[in-house]
């Protein structure tokens, strides 16, 4: 019998989940099948509790359940509580259900990947917007070893929040700060929607850049965003967010599968054919 896994979401026809993972299914010759699950706010109670007992092993979540899929769950990683958000759950064959959070792992292997010599330890990072994924984010530049993480967002009382759930490493400032304090961070994450396909870019004085910054954004529709367009002419490391995709993928394949997948140039450029 053929194992079952799939991605949770409303709406989730974009989603390059099942192509991702079918991918290293046919790769690895797993007998499995990953598919995408359209579910609705109102419905996701019900579909949740029933996925184990229609052979799932696991799933993905994203918008709009990545936070209120906790509630039903019967384990939570340390990782994950700690976020306040879920992607990624597994179930047992009692129908327990454990989730876990990949993102922040995700985020670390691609700057790893992309810039090798990146220490999160090295100088401040900078994290624009204090959402879901600021979260993940967050947790992980600390976890890196980050000693300061400079946070703007442009409604204060969110990145405050952030603030006193992660700790005195975290330094919140005003979002008309923003442009004055580039020039003192060496990793900088766009973390906000700003530059996604069919929203405003993010505009920032890139003039105050330092040239040996590592800049990363999140979105990857497009995948070379006018910010990261911007920073590598200022001479910056510039990283699209589609690494972090495809490594928070393969972490969420790990658990249920026992693989840890490999993440391939083939990979990357079947994702951006699509």
């Amino acid at each position: 019998m053929s194992i079952l896994a799939g991605v949770l979401g409303f709406p989730v026809r974009h989603s390059k989940s099942p192509l991702l993972h079918n991918y290293w299914i046919e790769k690895y010759s797993v007998n499995a099948y990953y598919v995408p699950l359209e579910v609705s706010r109102l419905d996701f109670p019900e579909v949740i509790n029933t996925l184990p007992k229609m052979g799932f092993r696991g799933a993905n979540v994203t918008i709009p359940h990545k936070e209120s899929a906790l509630e039903y769950c019967h384990g939570v990683s340390d990782r994950s509580a700690l976020i306040g958000a879920t992607n990624t759950l597994k179930f047992s064959s009692d129908g327990a259900i454990f989730a876990d959070n990949t993102d922040g792992y995700g985020f670390a292997q691609n700057i790893k990947h992309c810039v090798p010599s990146w220490k999160a330890s090295a100088g401040p990072a900078l994290v624009i917007g204090a959402g879901g994924a600021s979260r993940a984010i967050i947790h992980a530049l600390l976890e890196e070893g980050a000693m300061e993480v400079m946070l703007v967002n442009r409604t204060k009382d969110r990145a405050e929040f952030l603030r006193k759930e992660f700790g005195a490493k975290v330094v919140v400032y005003d979002w008309i700060e923003l442009d004055s304090i580039l020039s003192e961070a060496l990793t900088i994450i766009n973390a906000t929607s700003r530059g996604m396909r069919g929203y405003p870019d993010l505009e920032l004085k890139v003039e105050n850049l330092r040239r040996d910054a590592i800049v990363n954004d999140l979105v990857y529709t497009p995948i070379h965003t006018k910010f990261l367009r911007d920073a590598a002419k200022r001479g910056c490391r510039a990283v699209d967010g589609l690494g972090m995709l495809m490594h928070q993928a393969a972490a969420a394949f790990e658990i249920w599968f026992g693989i840890l997948p490999e993440v391939d140039g083939e990979l990357r450029r079947n994702l951006l054919r699509k």
